[in-house]
């Protein structure tokens, strides 16, 4: 089993910055893919951004290609999403998971999840 947990969110005026971290722990986590979602109210859950396990790829939904980035740590253990140009639109429940192979926006590949950190963006 694979534990995630998501830190770093909060409130921030729009045109500005966050980052996020997932922590992940677990005797399965070896050679996970990880993924950031993100859910605002009443809509569904859509892809952000996914990082491979060797970090070499990663993938971004065109609404913020530009303005965020994914990367891990040497570790592994950590996942990050640097948030930049935010816009209230970005404003949602952020979650992290983690997949056996590299998924990218497939949501459904995902296993494992972790229980969402909240970013809201005014304007």
């Amino acid at each position: 089993q694979v534990q995630l947990v998501e830190s770093g969110g909060g409130l921030v005026q729009a045109g500005g910055s966050l980052r996020l971290s997932c922590a992940a722990s677990g005797r399965t986590f070896s050679s996970l893919a990880m993924g950031w979602f993100r859910q605002a109210p009443g809509k569904e859950r859509e892809f952000v951004a996914a990082i491979s396990w060797t970090g070499v790829m990663t993938s971004y939904t065109e609404s913020v290609r530009g303005r965020f980035t994914i990367s891990r740590d040497k570790a592994k253990t950590t996942v990050y999403l640097q948030m930049g140009s935010l816009k209230p639109e970005d404003t949602a429940v952020y979650y992290c998971a983690a997949a056996r192979t590299y998924s990218g926006s497939a949501l459904k590949e995902y296993d494992f999840w972790g229980q969402g950190t909240q970013v809201t963006v005014s304007s």
